[in-house]
């Protein structure tokens, strides 16, 4: 506080010097014509001196900004802020990926950033229409809302690895069979969710929508079925209908 007030008030002797340089009569000058002259120079001195007095006043709250504004005080306050990074390895469609992340860093900025995979997409970043969703260990999981330390040498699978560079997945080829896409933002969330949805279903795993949870009969994947468990995937195109065709056609019951 003392070393701040010491760097504003110092401003005040510059002031003051610049007012003693101001221009002033020269006394082996004529002298003014009439008093009136004379007065009129005197009051524009006056002016003159009081307006950069003020100016230099006014500047004083502003000392400590100016002052910080030096390259070498920017520099110095280029400091890192928050916890250091930490060693992750990350297996993503079998493939090991040794990284050094910030803690705070999601699974899906750590695909797209860090290693490169963009299939994954950003949505909402809120966890809620699941364009991000990605596979750890066979299940679901919305990549925007989980962080990547979480998932330390977890098997995670994303839309490149859901099937070879050469071929194209059996659901992959559903969906553009059946128009199960417009922009396509949103497919790779959904087709990754559909893939553990079907896992789910083969497993007896009931949902919301099944009516006998304590039958042991198989449940039908009926088309309510297919809705109610692809409920956290939105499209905001409306391709509802061929997604829920080719999640059908693949599950051998056409919808």
């Amino acid at each position: 506080m003392i070393a701040s007030c010491g760097r504003r008030s110092a401003l005040v002797p510059v002031v003051l010097d610049r007012m003693a340089t101001q221009d002033s009569p020269d006394p082996s000058s004529d002298p003014p014509a009439d008093a009136l002259t004379l007065a009129g120079a005197a009051r524009r001195r006056f002016l003159t001196r009081t307006g950069a007095l003020a100016t230099g006043v006014a500047a004083l709250p502003y000392g400590d900004a100016i002052a910080q504004s030096t390259p070498d005080v920017a520099a110095a306050r280029l400091v890192r802020q928050g916890p250091e990074p930490i060693p992750v390895r990350l297996v993503v469609n079998g493939q090991s990926y040794p990284l050094e992340l910030d803690p705070r860093t999601t699974l899906l900025d750590a695909l797209r950033e860090n290693i490169g995979l963009t299939g994954t997409k950003k949505g909402c970043d809120r966890g809620q229409c699941g364009a991000c969703t990605v596979l750890v260990n066979g299940r679901r999981v919305n990549s925007c809302l989980s962080l990547a330390v979480m998932f330390d040498r977890e098997s995670i699978t994303t839309i490149e690895g859901v099937a070879p560079a050469t071929a194209l997945h059996p659901l992959q080829k559903a969906f553009i069979e059946h128009d199960g896409f417009q922009c396509g933002y949103c497919t790779p969330g959904q087709i990754c969710s559909a893939l553990a949805m079907l896992d789910e279903h083969a497993r007896g795993t009931a949902s919301a929508a099944t009516a006998d949870v304590a039958s042991l009969v198989p449940v039908s994947l009926s088309e309510a079925e297919i809705r109610e468990r692809m409920s956290g995937n939105l499209c905001r195109c409306g391709a509802y209908a061929g997604i829920v065709a080719a999640i059908s056609a693949v599950a051998g019951k056409p919808a």
